[in-house]
């Protein structure tokens, strides 16, 4: 069996019933589909076996991507580059499906650059079915006044319905991870807060919560230069912790942030 490289995140699923419960979250016949980090092609194999119309696959590691061409060359496109460097939004004329086992190291880069790139007017895929270690998973999805609650969760929310599917056992990856997984369905919002730029939410957010047990009174004075009035006008009071204003709340406050540097 290959080994699996730790510097890259690498954790195969080698499980095959989960492996087609993955598949069968959604029906890809006569789709356009997008893998990332196919590994050594255990889910690429089920993917085909429901015709799809088109399948891409992004594998950063070479071994493994000139295996896999050896493997599907015929079936598939296959990129062997870093997913962080390619520009998803030229992947494809039409939307993807997109499945992906992603790298642990990197698993919440790869979704913010996704949502922050995103296009308000064409997105590039139609929903994303993707797998994170439990942990992270439980951040994307969790809710205001939870200890989960931060950064990754405001930005899922901002542009994406976000769901659970299921949880996956350690024990069903090679080699096996010291914690379990679980599959995320993520959706395109239709009406979402229009904001000028994305950056600015991911600013926001990664200040208040630099200190996330600490009072919202100092992070807001950095990035409002000490005038409370925006925080009188919208209600919020500044003894509270950055875990205590929901989705909302933030959304706009950075609205307000690019209304005073416009």
């Amino acid at each position: 069996m290959i080994r699996a490289k730790k510097s890259l995140g690498q954790n195969f699923l080698i499980d095959q019933n989960i492996i087609k419960k993955i598949i069968e979250t959604i029906d890809i016949k006569d789709k356009n589909i997008l893998e990332i980090g196919p590994g050594t092609g255990n889910l690429t194999l089920e993917i085909l076996k429901k015709n799809p119309k088109k399948v891409i696959l992004i594998e950063k590691d070479n071994i493994l991507a000139n295996q896999l061409i050896k493997k599907f060359s015929k079936n598939v496109e296959i990129l062997n580059k870093d997913v962080l460097k390619v520009n998803e939004n030229t992947l494809c004329d039409q939307s993807l499906i997109v499945f992906g086992n992603l790298p642990y190291n990197i698993s919440t880069e790869i979704l913010s650059k996704w949502i922050l790139n995103l296009n308000q007017n064409k997105i590039w895929f139609s929903c994303l079915i993707l797998m994170f270690q439990k942990e992270v998973a439980d951040r994307i999805i969790s809710k205001f006044n939870t200890k989960n609650y931060g950064r990754i969760s405001i930005l899922s929310n901002w542009r994406l319905d976000v769901k659970k599917i299921f949880d996956v056992k350690a024990a069903c990856f090679y080699p096996k991870p010291k914690i379990d997984s679980t599959v995320l369905f993520f959706k395109p919002k239709k009406n979402f807060f229009k904001l000028r730029n994305p950056k600015n939410l991911e600013k926001i957010t990664r200040i208040f919560f630099m200190h996330r047990r600490k009072m919202i009174k100092k992070p807001y004075n950095q990035l409002f230069n000490n005038d409370e009035s925006i925080a009188y006008q919208m209600g919020i009071n500044l003894n509270l912790r950055p875990q205590n204003l929901d989705f909302n709340t933030y959304y706009k406050l950075t609205e307000k942030y690019e209304c005073l540097r416009s």
